[in-house]
């Protein structure tokens, strides 16, 4: 017969043991699910601050600084870098959108008509130059006919605006929580190495895994975010230079596609025809060359950017960065990069690290001979 008190006993210690890991775990779980809106906009602080320590550095170093003021500084910079060319797109669409949404209303929309050439485009070349004909000789057919299309496209480009507003809301509170912890970053970065050195068991391989994270964050960001500035920069210097409609929201555009990694041509593209429409072929051939250089820029720019200084190959960025983009979106930029480049390094390690009774087995062998 089994011991009543010895059962009641061990009933007990197994209470004493699961009724602390359930309130564990329940308290984790509302930890997360309270945390979880939020996980965007942490990600976005830890990267920005990540990528403009070394500048918070330099200038408590060289102009001799305090670490909160060179925080102010650099948080003032980039949410003014981030506000003002989204105050002037948003100022310019204010400006040109209702004229043209008066003129679609009214059917007094002027409109060019199409060069020959669009007809030779392949798949839509010839339904393209047949509704652009309409809209030039007959807009209140084209609009009466296109209608629910036109509006549908409407009502999804001003959601994206104003997703595209709130994105950019949230960026400039992320550039403030980062230049909070720049402000303190000897304590977060205390932190953060605590934390990986529990994980790791190690308090040197948790550094080591802290900078391969922090360089591969700055990699990424200037050889992604930097090039596809660079390479926006170049296109919208064509765009303005031709005076194509709208260049500012497409060179904002260009730098989106460049950071998402989709081909600039989207961009240039369409600017290039209305360039041969519009303007004389001399002006046009020199634009389309120019675009073209701009668009292949991020060719030449990229690999002296990504994975230089880093112990990870370029090519395991660049697959981090794409596989990234598609999984988590923007962010994932820096995310699968991050997780790629870890991964990467744990698995050399372990190649690197002799294989258990190796050496027992080459002393072995040693004795035997």
């Amino acid at each position: 017969m089994v011991d009543i008190p010895t059962a009641r006993l061990s009933t007990a210690r197994v209470v004493d043991v699961i009724l602390p890991l359930f309130l564990l775990a329940l308290l984790i779980a509302l930890c997360i699910q309270l945390l979880f809106p939020f996980v965007g906009l942490l990600v976005w602080t830890v990267i920005l601050a990540i990528c403009f320590q070394p500048l918070h550095a330099r200038l408590i170093r060289k102009r001799g600084m305090s670490s909160r003021n060179a925080a102010i500084v650099i948080g003032a910079l980039l949410s003014a870098l981030i506000l003002v060319p989204t105050a002037i797109a948003a100022t310019s669409a204010a400006t040109s959108i209702p004229k043209f949404v008066a003129a679609v209303q009214s059917g007094n929309a002027d409109i060019s008509p199409p060069p020959e050439r669009v007809r030779d485009l392949p798949v839509v070349g010839g339904k393209l130059h047949d509704a652009w004909t309409q809209a030039s000789t007959d807009f209140p057919a084209f609009s009466k006919k296109y209608g629910p299309q036109v509006a549908t496209f409407t009502k999804w480009l001003l959601g994206q605006a104003a997703g595209m507003f709130v994105a950019v809301l949230l960026l400039v509170v992320a550039v403030i929580f980062a230049a909070i912890t720049l402000a303190y970053r000897e304590a977060a970065r205390a932190f953060v190495a605590s934390i990986f050195t529990r994980i790791t068991g190690d308090q040197s391989h948790a550094e080591h895994y802290m900078d391969v994270i922090g360089a591969t964050v700055r990699s990424v960001a200037n050889g992604v975010i930097g090039v596809a500035f660079v390479q926006a920069l170049l296109v919208g210097i064509g765009l303005f230079a031709v005076g194509v409609p709208g260049a500012g929201l497409l060179s904002l555009l260009a730098m989106v596609l460049g950071v998402l990694q989709v081909p600039v041509i989207l961009v240039t593209l369409p600017a290039i025809v209305w360039a041969f429409s519009a303007k004389t072929a001399t002006v046009a051939i020199i634009f389309t060359v120019w675009s073209l250089i701009a668009g292949l820029s991020d060719v030449a720019l990229k690999p002296l950017m990504i994975g230089h200084g880093l112990e990870v190959p370029m090519p395991i960025i660049l697959l981090g960065v794409i596989g990234g983009v598609m999984a988590y979106g923007l962010v994932g930029l820096f995310i699968g990069a991050v997780v790629l480049a870890v991964g990467y390094v744990l698995f050399r390690e372990w190649l690197d690290t002799p294989a258990s009774g190796s050496t027992t087995d080459k002393s072995t062998l040693r004795a035997a001979e």
